[in-house]
């Protein structure tokens, strides 16, 4: 132990250095824990969607038409962030939200959650890993 603090008197860029990166790793790691836990998976999904949660498609108008999940409705992500109150009806429910590959919900999902939103969910790898399980998409 004392070979350990005459090294960190003797190297104290070094040693406050290792002490920042230990405060870094623990930071990040605490907040992608944070953010994973409420991400599901598309099959949580689809339990959630049977059990009365509601999907919200974040992409644009085009792209809902293109392909979407069926029965979610299509609220743009830049709507939520200029009117939270937007999806104040949906407060008391849950919600399911996602856009293309799942990158911009994180935004989305904090604004909700800020308005009062409970029970707000991600769909992890969006409607992209939702195409990978071979789910059903709806057109139109």
């Amino acid at each position: 132990m004392d070979r350990l603090l005459d090294y960190s008197t003797n190297h104290p860029f070094l040693a406050g250095g290792l002490a920042l990166m230990i405060l870094v790793v623990i930071a990040y790691e605490i907040r992608q824990r944070g953010a994973a836990a409420f991400a599901v998976a598309p099959s949580e999904a689809i339990r959630l969607a049977n059990s009365g949660a509601v999907l919200v498609d974040l992409r644009s108008a085009n792209q809902f038409k293109d392909g979407h999940i069926a029965g979610a409705k299509n609220v743009p992500g830049d709507q939520i962030a200029a009117d939270p109150k937007a999806l104040e009806k949906l407060a008391d429910k849950t919600v399911v939200l996602y856009c293309d590959t799942g990158m911009t919900t994180a935004a989305a999902q904090r604004t909700l959650a800020r308005a009062g939103a409970k029970n707000v969910f991600s769909l992890r790898g969006g409607l992209a890993a939702w195409k990978q399980e071979n789910l059903p998409v709806v057109k139109g």
